[in-house]
């Protein structure tokens, strides 16, 4: 299980920057195995990382074998721990979603595929130093009862029962961050209450794996 892991590891890697929501070293992937998570290595070019290259890190925080794990590997190892449902964290620093990071705002419900991140809205976190404990705990709290959060001045992260569904996620919020951004451009969008988006919610249980990637109208 542990080389198929590594492969899909890398090969999401790969995908986020052809798609372009990570480039160069930025942004890192993760995946529970068992008692433990498999993370990408520290600043290694995605050309670069191989299946060998991704390193195992005990939720104690201390590596299993050799090399070094991404520098944000704490809130993966936070998340993980937090969110036993959760078997997959992907972090970018997408053009959209980091531009509106950086505004320090929340997604509100200005589309109802805000949904698919579980709630009626995607949370900003507060800003805090990358790699550092604070910036894990402000994580965690931003992505209660939630699929996906932004940074604050930094960019996203999504999760999933999977690597698919954190991939899929991870691409919708990106697009919903640039609809939000062009709509804000000539005003303000109109936003869905709160019965509406229930409404979503509750539709979206229903929905197949995939709803962030099949389910668009």
């Amino acid at each position: 299980m542990s080389a198929l892991i590594r492969e899909q590891i890398v090969a999401a890697c790969k995908k986020l920057e052809s798609s372009g929501l990570n480039r160069g070293t930025s942004g890192n992937v993760s995946c529970r195995e068992n008692h433990h998570f498999l993370i990408t290595p520290t600043g290694v070019p995605v050309e670069e990382i191989t299946p060998s290259k991704i390193v195992s890190v005990g939720f104690d925080g201390k590596v299993i074998g050799i090399g070094k794990p991404s520098s944000e590997w704490h809130f993966h190892c936070d998340i993980l721990k937090a969110r036993p449902e959760i078997n997959a964290v992907v972090h970018t620093h997408s053009p959209h979603a980091t531009a509106l990071a950086c505004l320090r705002e929340n997604i509100p419900p200005f589309h109802y595929m805000i949904s698919v991140a579980g709630g009626d809205s995607v949370r900003c976190a507060p800003y805090a130093l990358f790699g550092t404990e604070q910036l894990s705990q402000h994580a965690v709290a931003a992505l209660a009862d939630r699929k996906a959060c932004l940074l604050a001045n930094h960019g996203m992260i999504t999760l999933g029962r999977d690597l698919d569904e954190a991939m899929a996620i991870a691409v919708e919020i990106e697009a919903l961050c640039q609809q939000y951004l062009l709509a804000r451009q000539v005003g303000r969008p109109t936003l869905l209450s709160a019965d509406e988006m229930a409404q979503v919610i509750e539709r979206f249980k229903t929905y197949g794996r995939n709803a962030a990637a099949s389910h668009r109208t």
